[in-house]
């Protein structure tokens, strides 16, 4: 119980490498970066171009925008995007399907022929079995249903990681790393790549105060959540504030609690979070308030 009420930031001595920020400053050196596309896909990639922390890919003022963990390109022009998911929205095909729709239209300039899109991967490393067929991972490319020989050769894929597999044929160093990041001791030499990696990242004075900056920014963002509620009108920015309050708290917590206990803690309405995890269902990419004006314009 007093779980769901602290709602507050891990310490960053307590980060783990399936934390966005640890997975992205780790992710950003070519040298843990590399080794985990070439397992990943079986593959020899000579050199990775420009790997970004959170690249952000906004494509116009009213589209949703797209903030990726780690961004890069290799030296044949593929792009690669690699998330880290540690809980379960229901919503993983249809992220991924817009992750790579977006990442088209940010490698295709205006005027360009759509032969010039690059290939593109988009990887999920996930701390939970979506599919729930116990593999460590899932690949996925657009093939005809009527001829199982035909591929529409898109140069699209798709893989989902599974750090708890069991099943399936996968490189040694790769199973090693997944196990690592379920938490179990690092054994392969590229785990304990990563553990390495992690612990010199505790060190870094700079990254630390990176985090904290981080956190700062985004309880500004809440701040400013509640000046935009009071800029709107009181009564109906208060009432928006206070749904998107509801909204932050169920996003990150019903996967944790029943939906009978958060009904408890949070003292809600059982029609406003089915309504709440409706919308967090259908809108992945929409944030707190967005989500709870949503709400609140539908029930006007």
């Amino acid at each position: 119980m007093d779980k769901l009420k602290q709602n507050r930031f891990k310490d960053y001595d307590e980060l783990t490498i399936t934390d966005d920020f640890m997975f992205g400053k780790v992710m950003r050196d070519p040298k843990n970066l590399k080794p985990l596309l070439e397992y990943v896909l079986g593959v020899k990639i000579a050199k990775i171009n420009y790997p970004e922390l959170q690249k952000t890919i906004d494509v116009s003022y009213d589209v949703k925008s797209v903030r990726l963990d780690v961004y890069c390109e290799d030296d044949e022009k593929s792009v690669y995007a690699v998330e880290i998911q540690t809980s379960d929205e229901r919503n993983l095909p249809k992220r991924i399907r817009y992750y790579r729709n977006m990442l088209d239209v940010d490698s295709l300039d205006k005027g360009k022929d759509y032969n010039e899109l690059k290939k593109s991967f988009v990887i999920f490393i996930c701390t939970f079995d979506y599919f729930k067929d116990d593999r460590y991972m899932y690949t996925f490319v657009n093939q005809c249903q009527e001829n199982g020989k035909i591929f529409l050769n898109d140069e699209t894929t798709s893989v989902v990681l599974n750090v708890n597999g069991t099943i399936g044929e996968i490189d040694e160093e790769l199973k090693g790393a997944l196990r690592y990041m379920a938490g179990q001791a690092p054994s392969g030499s590229y785990a304990k790549t990563l553990a390495a990696a992690v612990q010199e990242a505790k060190i870094n004075e700079k990254w630390r105060k990176d985090y904290m900056f981080y956190e700062i920014k985004v309880r500004e963002r809440e701040r400013e959540a509640e000046r935009r509620g009071k800029e709107i009108g009181k009564e109906i920015g208060k009432e928006i504030g206070s749904i998107a309050t509801n909204v932050s708290q169920v996003r990150k917590n019903k996967e944790k609690f029943s939906k009978e206990q958060i009904l408890i803690f949070l003292d809600l309405d059982p029609k406003l979070y089915d309504k709440i995890s409706e919308m967090l269902d259908d809108n992945p990419d929409m944030n707190d308030w967005e989500i709870a004006e949503a709400i609140v314009e539908e029930n006007e």
